[in-house]
C-alpha cells in the first residue's frame, strides 16, 4: 500500500529505488556498578574504544579519494576533535572512578548530560552538533561490543552488484538508504557503495547528513521521523529531495511520474553544468558577480569548480570550534587563509572575522553565556573587541595571507561608530606589529556586514570608512522582525519578503551605489532563485553563496533583464504584501526568456 512520509528538503533531485534499511543502530548499553578494583580496567576499555575510533577516522582520512566533497573531510575533523575533547574523556573518568559505573554506562551518562547542553544553544548550527557527539560515542560503544557499523555491513547475497530492476525488467535501478542517522564516516563509505539518495529518522537543514548530501548533490529527506520503523527492507522508495517527502510503495502510475521528473532533473542538472564557464550577465548587459560562501580552506576547490568568481564569506570562526578551549595561533590561521587564497587561483576571498561567543561557544567546555538572549549578546565584533590579543593574532593571519593574493576583510555585527574606530585602530595597531618583525603582508579592503538594523539605518557612517558592504540577510531579517529563527512557535513569522526587511535591503544597496561602494548579499537569500530577480531588481549586482546553488542562480541571471525587472521591484517594494506581489510570474518576464516546452527543457540553448 503506498503510503508518504513527509520531513526536511535538503538536498535537490529524485532518488528511485529499492530500501536497504539500517534504522537505528543504537548499541544496547549494559547498567551496573563495579567494583573499586575494576575502575583502571574500565577506564582502560572505554579508552582502547575511543583509540580504535580514532585509527578508524584517521585512515578513512588518508583514504579519503580526491573527489571527496570538502564537507566531509571537516565533519571527519570534527569527529576527531570531539573524541579528543577533555569534556567527554574526564566526565567518564568520574562517573566511572566516583560513582563505580561500567564503562558503557558511564559513556552514555556523560552524553546526556553534553546533549542537554547542546539543546540549550541558541544556534542552529551547533545544536545539530549533537548528533556528531552521539555518532561519535556510539561508535565507540560499537567496538567495545564489536559490532560492525551499519553502513559497513554486507548487503544481501541476492542484491548482486548493488543493483535491482525495474518493474520492466529492462533497467536496473540503484538502492536508497534509510537509516536513523549517518555519521561522516558512514557517509564516506556511503558515497563509494552504490547509493543513490537516502533518509534519515532525525536531523536538520544544518546538520552534518544536510551538509554532505548538498555537497554531493544527492537526493536527500532528513528529520523524516519513523521512516526507519515504517519502511520495511527492499520496500520501493521514491525520494523527493526537492520537497521533503518519501513515498514508499508507489503505485505503477506515480513510479512511472517521479521517473520522469528524475529524467528532467538529470536534465536540468547537465544543463547548468553547460553554464559554469559562462559569464553571469544579463540580457541587458549587466555583469553580475556570483561568488562563494565557504567554511574550511578545502572549500576553495568547490568554489572554483562551482564557477564562483571568488569567494564573498570565508566563515573564519569554524578554525576556532572544537578545540577544547585553546585558539589557532597566527601561524596555523595564516596557513588555512593563505590555502583558501591560493586555492581560488588569483579571484578574490573575503575573509569574515571570527563570528563566534555566547550564544556560539568555542567548544563544550567553555562557561557558557547567562544572557537571557545571547544572540544580543558577546558575539562577533563584540567578543573580538572584547579580547584584542585574540582579535590582533587573527588580523596579522589575515594581513599576511594577504601578500599571496586578493583579500578583503569583513568585520560583522558592526553597530556603533566606536566599535568601528575599534577596529580600525586594532588594524593598524596589527600592521605595526607586523612591521616590527618585518613581516611581509599584503593590502584588504575592508567591509562591514550589515545585519544589524542599527548598521543600516546609518549607512553614510559606515561608507566613511569602510570600502564595501555586506549584507547578512539571516540576522538582519532575524533582528528587524525580532524573530528567533530557532524557536519553532514563531519560526513562521521569519519572513524575508516582509516590507521593513526589503526597505533596509533596498537602501543599502542604493547608498552604496550612490557612493561608488561594493556591496553584496551572502546570506540565504541570495542562494535563493526565487529571490533573484527581486534583489536584482532592486539593483544588486553581487551575490555570494553556497557554491551548490550558484550554476541555479546564474541560470536565472542569464535569463534576466534588469532594465525591466527594476520598475518591478520597485513595485513589490512598494507593495504592503510583497509577496503578492511577487506572485504573478509574468510581471517580471522578459520578453526575450526563453519559451519552456513539456518538462525537457527551452526549445532555445545558450
Amino acid at each position: 500500500m503506498t503510503f508518504a512520509i513527509h520531513g526536511l528538503a535538503v538536498a535537490r533531485g529524485i532518488a528511485i529505488g529499492r530500501a536497504v534499511l539500517v534504522g537505528s543502530s543504537r548499541v544496547d548499553v549494559a547498567h551496573y556498578f563495579i567494583e573499586a578494583h575494576q575502575v583502571a580496567e574500565e577506564i582502560d576499555r572505554v579508552r582502547m574504544g575511543r583509540n580504535a575510533v580514532v585509527d578508524e577516522l584517521q585512515r578513512l582520512q588518508h583514504a579519503m579519494p580526491k573527489d571527496a566533497p570538502p564537507e566531509l573531510t571537516a565533519l571527519l575533523d570534527v569527529h576527531l576533535m570531539l573524541l579528543e575533547d577533555e569534556t567527554l574523556t574526564s566526565g567518564v573518568k568520574h562517573w566511572i572512578t566516583d560513582r563505580l559505573y561500567n564503562a558503557e554506562w558511564a559513556l552514555t551518562t556523560q552524553l546526556d548530560i553534553l546533549a542537554r547542553q547542546f539543546d540549550e544553544m541558541e544556534d542552529e548550527y551547533l545544536r545539530e552538533r549533537k548528533a556528531d557527539l552521539e555518532q561519535v560515542v556510539e561508535r565507540i560503544l560499537r567496538y567495545m561490543k564489536g559490532v560492525v557499523s551499519p553502513v559497513a555491513q554486507p548487503l544481501p547475497a541476492r542484491r548482486k552488484a548493488g543493483q535491482h530492476l525495474w518493474p520492466d525488467e529492462s533497467l536496473t535501478v540503484p538502492l536508497v538508504l534509510i537509516a536513523h542517522d549517518l555519521s561522516p564516516a558512514d557517509m564516506l563509505q556511503f558515497k563509494q557503495s552504490v547509493f543513490a539518495g537516502f533518509v534519515t529518522d532525525v536531523g536538520g537543514k544544518t546538520s552534518h547528513t544536510a551538509i554532505v548530501a548538498r555537497s554531493l548533490d544527492i537526493p536527500a529527506v532528513v528529520g523524516a521521523r519513523s521512516a526507519s520503523q515504517l519502511v520495511r527492507q527492499d520496500d520501493w522508495v521514491i525520494i523527493d529531495g526537492d520537497s521533503g517527502v518519501v513515498i514508499v510503495d508507489p503505485s505503477a502510475i506515480i513510479l512511472a511520474e517521479y521517473g520522469f521528473k528524475q529524467r528532467q532533473g538529470e536534465l536540468e542538472r547537465e544543463r547548468l553544468m553547460r553554464l559554469r564557464h559562462t559569464p553571469a550577465v544579463t540580457l541587458d548587459g549587466q555583469r553580475i558577480e556570483l561568488l562563494a560562501n565557504i567554511e574550511m580552506p578545502e572549500d576553495a576547490v568547490g568554489a572554483v569548480n562551482a564557477g564562483a568568481v571568488g569567494v564573498g564569506l570565508f566563515r573564519s570562526e569554524f578554525l576556532f570550534m572544537g578545540r577544547k578551549g585553546s585558539l589557532p595561533n597566527e601561524e596555523e590561521q595564516y596557513q588555512a587563509y593563505r590555502r583558501a587564497v591560493e586555492g581560488m587561483q588569483g579571484m578574490p576571498v573575503t575573509i569574515r572575522t571570527v563570528d563566534i561567543g555566547a550564544d556560539k561557544p568555542l567548544d563544550k567546555g567553555q562557561k557558557e553565556d547567562t544572557h537571557l538572549n545571547p544572540a544580543l549578546g558577546l558575539r562577533a565584533i563584540r567578543w573580538s573587541l572584547a579580547d584584542p590579543a585574540m582579535f590582533l593574532t587573527q588580523l596579522r593571519a589575515i594581513l599576511r595571507a594577504a601578500a599571496h593574493g586578493q583579500v578583503n576583510l569583513l568585520v560583522p555585527m558592526l553597530a556603533h561608530g566606536s566599535e568601528i574606530r575599534q577596529t580600525l585602530s586594532l588594524l593598524d595597531f596589527a600592521r605595526a606589529e607586523l612591521d616590527n618583525r618585518g613581516a611581509v603582508y599584503g593590502p584588504v579592503k575592508l567591509g562591514a556586514m550589515i545585519e544589524i538594523p542599527a548598521a543600516a539605518l546609518t549607512l553614510k557612517l559606515f561608507l566613511k570608512y569602510f570600502d564595501f558592504l555586506s549584507v547578512g540577510t539571516n540576522d538582519l531579517i532575524q533582528y528587524t522582525l525580532a524573530i528567533d529563527r530557532a524557536d519553532e512557535s514563531v519560526a513562521h513569522l521569519y519572513d524575508p519578503l516582509h516590507p521593513a526587511v526589503l526597505r533596509l535591503l533596498a537602501d543599502t544597496i542604493r547608498e552604496c551605489q550612490a557612493q561608488g561602494k561594493g556591496v553584496s548579499v551572502c546570506g540565504e537569500m541570495a542562494g535563493d532563485v526565487a529571490m533573484t530577480r527581486l534583489l536584482l531588481g532592486l539593483g544588486l549586482r553581487s551575490f555570494s553563496m553556497h557554491p551548490a546553488q550558484i550554476l541555479a542562480v546564474k541560470q536565472e541571471v542569464l535569463r534576466a533583464d534588469t532594465s525591466r525587472l527594476t520598475p518591478w521591484a520597485q513595485h513589490v517594494l512598494e507593495a504592503e504584501e510583497p509577496a503578492l506581489a511577487m506572485a504573478d510570474p509574468l510581471s517580471a518576464r522578459t520578453e526575450a526568456e526563453p519559451v519552456w516546452d513539456s518538462g525537457l527543457g527551452p526549445l532555445s540553448t545558450y
